[in-house]
């Protein structure tokens, strides 16, 4: 009976066969061909362009990223393809590949006997040059006039590529399930090797996906996917592609447990960074956002970057070893930049890129407490005042606020201390708050704000009486701009993360031009960062030394310990660390055991970080301002007022530890000063006791904190 059925079928395939290849002799089939979907002349060039994945490199060459959208995809030449590869899909999907003209009237007749011997769809009767039509040439609207123009045009494509031309836009793009377009994605997806390095076991089984990628899947049906693998070898076998012995061999092979997910798949911060400027309005790419799209997703593109690997894995180290374990209630992020051209080359935008997308370093407003007093030092020196000048630092610190709340506005020193009067430099390295809110009084909020919009703050900021402590809201990667303006002596470089970009071709279609502008005088740029050391060597800051060489920097805390900070510079690089709650304004009391100060963790972090950054490094100085344009030493404003006002709660960093005492005392260092032309000599500075630093340990990393 069987026997019948196949011969009755037969007929019919063959009945079918002619009936189908005098279709295609037809002078309508060919007028059939120039009609709808614009398939005139040339059918290579009509191809529609394979989408190619779009790859993000650091500034060795690595990559960072892969970006694509629905089609995971990166094309391969067929000569990198293994032969025994090649074969596995041609066996398998095509046997007579080489031999017919585009279609396969035998194939096509056998394939309609299986499968009604069969009672299903066991084979389908398709050329892989009619399934590359159907893929890249027509709709997906299934009727028989898409089926006959699939042949038709098979048929007209065969004239016009080589077989082995078309078999690897065949093999570039047909799909093998799992978010795999092309053989070289299925590759790294299913083995996570290159195309060139698969076995002809693992061919096989990538092979048997191309029917149906969802049944032979061997994660989710391996019993299915075994299966399926032998047939594809045992055909291979019967077409003496490989042996009887190599087809049982495979047949005996482990399938792929889990599909493999390549590292550089995944986005981190900064990856993710430069897709969204890519997509930006401003993006080097122009064009309208659905051709961004296109270009960054499918366009092949290979995007060189500033981040430097070795730093950036120095960052994630410094922070993970030095940030206490608070189950992720508080986390810190960090930023470098070369201050020479504005390169940024290492970014950590907060807790993990597979916790939190937000990056702080880039889209965060948090307040940057202290170390906004950088500001306000840079207007007073453009007004003509010297870090010799003295200021009553006296606390409390009542000033008008009229139409503010509250009026007077009267902040403290940390802790209630007294202050009294001392030098700007003094002032700036323990970070004396009531000493810079009477300086901000005398030189004008405005000023300031017009210095931080000129180093590199684009946060709108307001002019208020706490502006010098940092209550606008502004992003580490503005700090780190500002702060690297000094290091570059007073020329600003906005931050760039795309070095250059070349199309699918290798062509280049943009590169970085850094521009540099004035923002401040390089006297002043050099004055301020000769007071910003001190912090350094004997301030809030002492925790950000790197040994042998010049450091620069600020340390900052924000109103109830909320965030807290350690801005800083060499020559050679500019780092900004933060430290916060990731999501909200939390207090961060008591953890490790003290209450967290810009001097902690933060500078604690920096200094740890960038020892590393530079220990292969030259210790380069800092240029020395021209003392001889120094003012001489002035009094700043009038003294403290005898009014008695109750201390508001204000929070600022404490020096960690001190090792001298401010102007005045019988400390044998007695406070900085910092040689200038001689003038009439300034209120004598009081005496202000040294505070005994209290310590701590660090019961992660058995470190010692000092506040």
């Amino acid at each position: 009976m069987r026997t019948w059925v196949r011969f009755a079928v037969a007929i019919v395939a063959a009945g079918v066969g002619l009936a189908l290849a005098a279709i295609l002799m037809m002078p309508e089939a060919q007028a059939f061909l120039t009609a709808g979907e614009g398939q005139k002349g040339d059918l290579a060039t009509a191809l529609r362009p394979l989408s190619e994945n779009s790859v993000v490199l650091a500034r060795d060459g690595s990559t960072l990223a892969v970006l694509h959208a629905a089609e995971n995809r990166v094309p391969v030449k067929l000569s990198d393809v293994p032969p025994t590869v090649a074969k596995a899909v041609i066996d398998i999907e095509d046997d007579r590949f080489y031999q017919h003209g585009g279609i396969d009237l035998r194939s096509l007749g056998r394939a309609l006997a299986t499968n009604i011997s069969a009672g299903g769809v066991r084979q389908g009767g398709s050329t892989i040059t009619q399934q590359l039509v159907k893929n890249s040439l027509l709709s997906p609207k299934q009727d028989v006039h898409r089926k006959l123009k699939e042949a038709v045009l098979a048929v007209r494509l065969e004239s016009q590529m080589s077989k082995n031309a078309i078999l690897e836009r065949y093999l570039n793009t047909v799909y093998f399930g799992n978010g795999a377009y092309g053989i070289e994605a299925a590759s790294e997806i299913y083995f996570g090797v290159k195309v060139g390095q698969l076995t002809p076991g693992q061919g096989a089984l990538i092979a048997g996906l191309i029917q149906n990628p969802v049944y032979y899947d061997p994660f989710r049906f391996p019993d299915v996917a075994r299966t399926r693998r032998a047939e594809v070898a045992d055909r291979m076998a019967q077409l003496h592609d490989i042996s009887a012995d190599e087809a049982k061999a495979i047949n005996n092979e482990p399938l792929p447990p889990k599909p493999v997910v390549q590292p550089t798949e995944k986005l981190d911060y900064f990856a993710d960074q430069v897709k969204q400027i890519l997509l930006g309005s401003s993006s080097p790419l122009g064009g309208t956002a659905q051709d961004r799209y296109q270009e960054v997703f499918n366009g092949g593109l290979r995007i060189h970057t500033t981040l430097d690997p070795h730093l950036q894995q120095l960052a994630l180290q410094q922070i993970n070893a030095n940030l206490p374990d608070t189950n992720g209630k508080f986390t810190a992020a960090l930023v470098s930049m070369d201050p020479t051209n504005g390169a940024v080359r290492a970014l950590v935008g907060g807790p993990g890129f597979d916790q939190a997308q937000y990056d702080i370093v880039t889209n965060g407003a948090r307040q940057p407490g202290s170390s906004f007093k950088a500001f306000t030092l840079m207007a007073a020196l453009e007004q003509g005042h010297s870090p010799n000048d003295v200021v009553d630092g006296t606390a409390p610190c009542p000033v008008p606020n009229p139409g503010g709340t509250p009026n007077p506005y009267s902040p403290t020193n940390f802790e209630g201390e007294e202050g009294g009067p001392m030098t700007l430099t003094d002032a700036t390295a323990h970070s004396v708050n009531c000493a810079y809110v009477r300086l901000q009084e005398a030189i004008g909020a405005r000023s300031v704000i017009d210095v931080a919009n000129r180093m590199g703050i684009t946060h709108h900021l307001q002019p208020v009486k706490s502006l010098t402590l940092g209550s606008e809201a502004v992003s580490p990667l503005e700090m780190v701009t500002s702060y690297a303006t000094l290091a570059a002596d007073g020329m600003r470089h906005d931050p760039y993360f795309i070095q250059s970009i070349n199309d699918r071709n290798g062509k280049e279609v943009f590169s970085a031009k850094p521009k540099a502008r004035r923002a401040v005088a390089a006297q002043n740029a050099r004055v301020e960062t000769t007071v910003l050391q001190e912090v350094v060597k004997r301030g809030t800051g002492v925790r950000a030394a790197i040994p042998g060489h010049q450091v620069a920097g600020k340390t900052g805390t924000a109103e109830d310990y909320h965030d807290a900070w350690f801005v800083g510079y060499t020559p050679q690089l500019a780092t900004a660390v933060w430290m916060g709650s990731p999501t909200a304004e939390v207090p961060m009391r008591d953890v490790g055991g003290i209450n967290v100060q810009g001097g902690s963790y933060p500078a604690g972090i920096w200094g740890a970080y960038m020892t590393a950054a530079l220990a292969d490094q030259p210790a380069i100085p800092f240029p020395e301002p021209d003392y001889s344009l120094i003012p001489g030493a002035q009094q700043i404003g009038s003294p403290a007022s005898s009014t008695t006002i109750v201390p508001s709660s204000s929070t600022t960093e404490t020096s960690t530890p001190p090792t001298s005492s401010l102007p005045g005392s019988d400390n044998t260092n007695p406070g900085f000063s910092i040689p200038s032309r001689p003038t009439e000599p300034p209120t004598e500075p009081r005496t202000v006791p040294t505070r005994q630093p209290r310590c701590f340990t660090n019961p992660r990393t058995s470190s010692t904190i000092c506040r």
